[in-house]
């Protein structure tokens, strides 16, 4: 009787432990990395990274998903009975492409990535910047000083005691904000004076692109950046891309605007004009998709999002960063999370990494914007 029952269990646990599939062929993609014997192929390499799992995946989804955003054309698109005599134009359809916004931390500008946004910026594949003060600061900064390396263990104690600021496994001597002091101060008096004589109202993207102006610099993705923004201004145009920062004074710069209000009061910021700037951005895009790729969190990532709900989301997004969502924080939301807000469309493509972005931001690049610059 024992064996008759124990034949019965052992049944049971075997079709549990062997319980049948439902096939997966031709439903979903086969995981497999890339084979070395086929050579060393950078470009291979990063189209494999798509089948091999985890955030390689999810990369390889990133570097997918920013292609379909540069290769969008309104022509792909049905036309609508709505549509205007020039946008039943094919030769005027071929030529509306996505708009792209990109958003990033004043950590990524601290560190090498710099370059990386600067490339963008001279070669105008993106078009509306938003960052935080420390990302406007420390890429003048660095016209002025570089930044070094060092470790993340360095004492806090034994780095203030010798004017170095640690910034991750990063260093800035002190020195370089002094330098930042003396070029900016004078920028300052020459703004108040303009504000005053030709009744010039200031905002942070007119102060940015001010900045970029002067700092005269080909390293400099703020040089690469800055537009005419007001005639009244008489700036030069170059590529023409705005440069949101909400949180001006929140750094450096801030720091300065304070030193600057005792020293030479008077100078004025309207926030106002850019909140109107940022979300006409999105809302005046009209019949062009848009698309997010958004390095980091914080301010950037949710002023770009806020922005894309004025026209009822994002059709292609990109995250890049190490948050989480468990503490509820935006920083660390989800796509899905922004798409019930109104802030990426259902119907979007979207896809979070989850990478430090100095890892995973310039093989993105490698893969998709760089290969759209023709070399001279």
């Amino acid at each position: 009787m024992d064996g008759v029952n124990d034949k019965s269990v052992v049944e049971s646990v075997h079709n549990i432990v062997f319980k049948e599939s439902e096939s997966l062929e031709g439903k979903s993609e086969k995981i497999a990395g890339y084979d070395f014997n086929n050579g060393i192929d950078y470009g291979m390499i990063l189209r494999s990274m798509r089948f091999t799992g985890f955030q390689a995946s999810n990369l390889g989804d990133a570097i997918d998903i920013v292609n379909r955003m540069l290769d969008w054309r309104l022509s792909d698109e049905p036309i609508t009975e709505d549509c205007d005599d020039e946008e039943k134009v094919l030769s005027f359809r071929e030529s509306v492409k996505c708009k792209v916004f990109l958003g990033f931390t004043s950590n990524l500008v601290s560190s090498g990535l710099r370059e990386t946004i600067r490339f963008l910026a001279e070669h105008h594949l993106v078009d509306v910047l938003v960052t935080t003060a420390g990302g406007i600061e420390e890429d003048l900064i660095k016209c002025l000083g570089p930044t070094y390396r060092g470790e993340f263990s360095l004492p806090g104690a034994y780095l203030r005691s010798r004017g170095i600021n640690r910034i991750g496994n990063l260093m800035v001597p002190n020195d370089n904000y002094c330098k930042f002091e003396d070029w900016i101060m004078p920028i300052f008096d020459q703004m108040l004076q303009e504000q005053t004589e030709k009744n010039i109202i200031w905002s942070p993207s007119k102060i940015i692109a001010r900045l970029g102006q002067e700092i005269n610099d080909e390293s400099s993705y703020l040089y690469w950046a800055y537009k005419l923004t007001d005639l009244s201004l008489l700036m030069l145009t170059k590529n023409g891309i705005p440069v949101y920062c909400p949180g001006l004074t929140d750094g450096s710069l801030g720091d300065m605007l304070y030193f600057h209000s005792y020293r030479n009061p008077g100078l004025v910021v309207d926030i106002v004009q850019d909140i109107r700037g940022i979300n006409g951005e999105a809302v005046h895009a009209g019949n062009r998709k848009a698309g997010m790729v958004i390095l980091g969190a914080g301010l950037p990532k949710h002023h770009i999002c806020n922005a894309m709900m004025m026209r009822n989301g994002a059709d292609f997004t990109v995250y890049i960063n190490t948050g989480q969502e468990f503490d509820g924080s935006d920083s660390g939301a989800s796509p899905d999370e922004a798409v019930s807000w109104g802030k990426i469309r259902s119907s979007a493509k979207s896809v979070k990494v989850h990478c430090d972005a100095t890892i995973a931001f310039p093989l993105l690049v490698a893969e998709t914007f760089a290969k759209r610059v023709k070399k001279a």
